[in-house]
């Protein structure tokens, strides 16, 4: 399917699932894939800014034998209202990281021929690294957006053989990543939701496995 028509199906499932797409960050160079934000501003039902990707889905990614179904797949975070986006804010990587880390995250399946799906997690550089000099946040969850309909908009049918899903990116610390591979995702949901964790991005949230610092 061409890439207009896709960004046009997508827009159509957002705006009829979450709401009215307010502003778009175009990508002007991009390598393999061209990965546009499509910016939903924070309403009275959602107070805080929603970002999604459009252009992941256009290429499968690659995953293993029985999980054909979840080829296509595209990515958002959600930021506190107060969030700073503009051009001008992004030249401070204070504001940038988020849309970085969503558009690095929509590009590693299709650079590394891997896949993303719900309960996989990926950390920033090798050794982890926090994003950016004023969080701790050293990864990304990936799990399933906290809409009102999940099912409907977790899944937009393309063409009969192409179904897009929408995932939500979750920020982790260091111990979190850690917590998860020693353990499991449902474990790790569970410490998350004990301390409150949703999709909009908390910047100074607690850090649900710090308690368990010095037993890795």
């Amino acid at each position: 399917m061409h890439s207009a028509q896709s960004n046009e199906k997508i827009c159509n499932h957002i705006e009829k699932y979450i709401g009215v797409i307010d502003n778009v960050f175009k990508e002007i160079i991009s390598g393999v894939l061209s990965i546009d934000i499509l910016i939903l501003d924070p309403t009275p039902e959602r107070n805080f800014y929603t970002l999604i990707t459009s252009g992941m889905s256009e290429l499968p990614m690659t995953v293993p034998e029985g999980a054909e179904e979840y080829q296509y797949a595209e990515l958002m975070i959600c930021l506190p209202p107060t969030w700073k986006l503009s051009d001008e804010a992004f030249k401070d990587e204070r504001n940038y990281w988020p849309i970085r880390a969503l558009k690095t995250m929509a590009r590693f399946p299709h650079e590394y021929n891997t896949w993303l799906y719900m309960g996989h997690t990926l950390v920033n550089g090798n050794p982890a690294q926090p994003y950016s000099e004023d969080t701790g946040f050293q990864g990304m969850f990936v799990w399933v957006p906290d809409v009102k309909d999940k099912a409907g908009f977790f899944n937009l049918e393309m063409t009969h053989e192409k179904v897009v899903h929408f995932y939500t990116l979750i920020p982790l610390y260091g111990e979190e990543l850690d917590y998860k591979i020693k353990h499991s995702e449902e474990e790790l949901l569970h410490k998350l939701n004990k301390i409150g964790v949703t999709d909009v991005l908390d910047p100074s949230r607690k850090n649900s496995c710090k308690k368990l610092w010095g037993l890795f």
